[in-house]
């Protein structure tokens, strides 16, 4: 049998031929997520535009705002920290997937926004307002079977981390944690979360100050201060808070003892020292919880 003869392509048919596009080589996708393709067909791709879509560039740029918001002592170790922090927002740590358990989850939460608030002191109020809100959006997260909020457990909870890190003494913040709690399945709006926030802050420099007031007093081989000059130094303090009576902020209390110059404490100091009653001994802790206490009757409960 002879063989079919083949057809030759016709002119009309290369014409159509040159004409279609040229089938680019199947893209593959490695386990990095990104298309490769072979080094012939691959487009020149510069370091900054690499930089830029996997994220790095607008992460950098996050991380030095931080930097200049907060302006740290020690910059590097900021940066370390922030980094760090980073870390525990992606879905591997569970802070978007599936938790490795609710617990760990919650500590993971608490930490960061305990992070975000300790990022600018209390007095630098546009900076710390925004560390304010983005920790309470950290709590706020919603899980798989949660609704987005907060509830006032971990409100509550997050008020006490911040006064234990705080190193002041548990018995002086008690009173006050007392006040600006909520109730376990309470939702907590931004302004009650920001204000209960301020008030830890300013109460925990409020106490410092008041330790290192206390200092002054004390005789340094009794670690006890006499009992009339404390008192006397109690007592002009009351008055420079109460000189501040009104719808006032914690700050603005912080303020009022701030005022306290040495001349109204050496008068006190002189008189009580003049009386002809024997002193008792006072101890630190004592003053301490007595001058945390002016400040806690200023504050306003919640609810």
């Amino acid at each position: 049998m002879a063989a079919l003869p083949v057809p030759l392509p016709s002119a009309k048919m290369a014409a159509v031929d040159k004409r279609r596009p040229a089938v680019a080589p199947a893209a593959s996708f490695p386990d990095s997520g990104r298309p490769a393709v072979s080094q012939a067909a691959a487009t020149p791709e510069s370091d900054e535009d690499f930089l830029r879509q996997v994220g790095v560039t607008e992460m950098l740029r996050a991380a030095l705002l931080k930097v200049l918001e907060a302006r740290p002592e020690e910059p590097i170790a900021f940066l370390a920290h922030y980094f760090e922090n980073m870390g525990l927002r992606s879905p591997a740590s569970g802070g978007a997937g599936e938790p490795p358990g609710q617990l760990l989850l919650q500590q993971q939460r608490l930490g960061r926004a305990l992070w975000h608030l300790r990022l600018a002191h209390h007095s630098q109020r546009t900076a710390f307002n925004n560390n304010v809100g983005v920790a309470y959006e950290c709590l706020s997260a919603s899980g798989r079977k949660k609704k987005p909020g907060l509830d006032g457990r971990t409100y509550s909870e997050l008020l006490k981390r911040v006064c234990r890190d705080g190193e002041a003494p548990e018995e002086v913040v008690a009173p006050l944690l007392r006040k600006i709690q909520c109730r376990d399945h309470e939702a907590v709006p931004l302004g009650v979360f920001r204000a209960g926030m301020l008030t830890c802050f300013v109460l925990l420099e409020f106490v410092a100050r008041a330790g290192a007031l206390f200092q002054l007093l004390e005789d340094p081989a009794l670690a006890v201060a006499d009992r009339r000059v404390g008192q006397a130094v109690l007592d002009t303090l009351e008055g420079a808070l109460q000189a501040g009576d009104g719808p006032a902020a914690p700050a603005r209390y912080l303020e009022a003892g701030s005022r306290l110059g040495p001349d109204s404490l050496a008068l006190a100091m002189d008189r009580a020292l003049g009386a002809r009653r024997p002193g008792a001994p006072m101890t630190r802790e004592e003053f301490l919880e007595k001058a945390a206490a002016l400040f806690i009757a200023k504050v306003k409960p919640v609810g």
